[in-house]
């Protein structure tokens, strides 16, 4: 049974339904991620989940409970905000241990419990220090002790690393991770970093305009979307519109303008679809061999690899190749292109969106 449980979940503002009929569940200790462009309804959401907004439609359950009614502070959720939210007066200590005199805990178990929190996010040794003191990752490892500290059932991040600089948020991703595991707590949270989704999450929850687009790990979401939006939205692809001419157990054969390709098995009927190719799954070739040639037309070095765009009779392709210690074709330079048909994803024509 899914510790956490959204039913047909809906919220209406006026005719606009900012979430629309949205079901998904998570697993007790488990790290989900909701991922979306703005606006798809993600933090919306999450603030039903966190008892800020009441759904206009569905259920929310949390081990078995529904949360229906319940109010926010009632239902003893822990929640890191995008701006962190700590108090400017109060030192470390007396952030973390905030809720919990709010709690009647008494102070000897507040202070065990505060100390017990800043060793789990490496913060012992600054209990003394005001927020202002601290760098943004600290203050961030601070919320997230004081969400931690009054040991939720569930732990909601709104953004989390959204106002870190790009080295300290890749740094921090790990640290997250790491605390999310040594506390065993379960975790829900909003994001529109695919990166970030990717990086973190034992699920990714993909919406997009209130809806759910697709519900998979990590893996699955990036290797095998199941829309033309979430092959977009997922890192970068190449996306074509192409026709199935037909699909059989040993694989499907297209037509994309004037190219005859091969593709995987699919379950589609003959007609318009689409096909995505991820840019790290070409190979660059001679300008003779491959399935496809084409010119150069931008490279970029960005340290770890290349990012090529290659101008083709189909249309523009991305090209992303590892890089090996040497330059890649310049900018002007014929190419063949080259990929393995498995490689290709065969999607319906309808979910083509913008």
């Amino acid at each position: 049974m899914a510790f956490l449980e959204l039913h047909g979940l809906t919220k209406r503002f006026g005719d606009f339904a900012a979430v629309d009929d949205l079901t998904f569940t998570v697993e007790r200790g488990s790290f989900v991620s909701l991922l979306g462009p703005s606006g798809c309804g993600k933090t919306t959401t999450l603030q039903m989940v966190a008892g800020f907004e009441t759904p206009t439609e569905g259920k929310i359950i949390l081990d078995g409970k529904d949360l229906s009614g319940i109010p926010a502070r009632e239902r003893g959720l822990g929640i890191v905000f995008q701006t962190y939210a700590l108090f400017t007066h109060m030192t470390v200590e007396e952030n973390v241990g905030f809720g919990l005199e709010m709690r009647k805990v008494s102070r000897a178990e507040r202070k065990r419990r505060v100390a017990d929190a800043l060793d789990l996010v490496h913060l012992s040794h600054l209990g003394n220090r005001y927020p202002r003191q601290m760098s943004g990752g600290q203050r961030q490892r601070v919320a997230l002790a004081r969400a931690l500290v009054i040991e939720p059932q569930l732990l909601l991040l709104d953004e989390p690393l959204s106002n870190l600089d790009a080295k300290l948020r890749e740094e921090m991703q790990l640290e997250l991770r790491r605390i999310q595991r040594e506390a065993n707590v379960t975790t829900l949270m909003v994001t529109h970093d695919q990166s970030e989704a990717l990086a973190l999450s034992d699920s990714i929850v993909v919406i997009d305009h209130g809806r759910l687009r697709q519900d998979a790990t990590p893996f699955d979401v990036y290797e095998t979307p199941q829309s033309s939006f979430v092959s977009r939205f997922l890192g970068k692809s190449n996306n074509f519109s192409a026709r199935l001419e037909s699909a059989g157990p040993d694989g499907s054969k297209l037509v994309c303008g004037s190219l005859d390709l091969q593709g995987p098995r699919v379950d589609l009927a003959p007609g318009p679809v689409e096909i995505a190719l991820r840019p790290e799954r070409i190979t660059l070739v001679g300008a003779d061999a491959g399935q496809l040639r084409g010119t150069v037309a931008e490279r970029v070095f960005m340290g770890n690899q290349w990012l090529l765009r290659i101008e083709t009779e189909i249309g523009d392709m991305l090209v992303m190749r590892y890089n090996t210690g040497r330059a890649e074709a310049e900018q002007g330079a014929t190419v063949g292109l080259s990929w393995k048909p498995e490689d290709i994803r065969i999607l319906p024509a309808e979910e083509t969106s913008a």
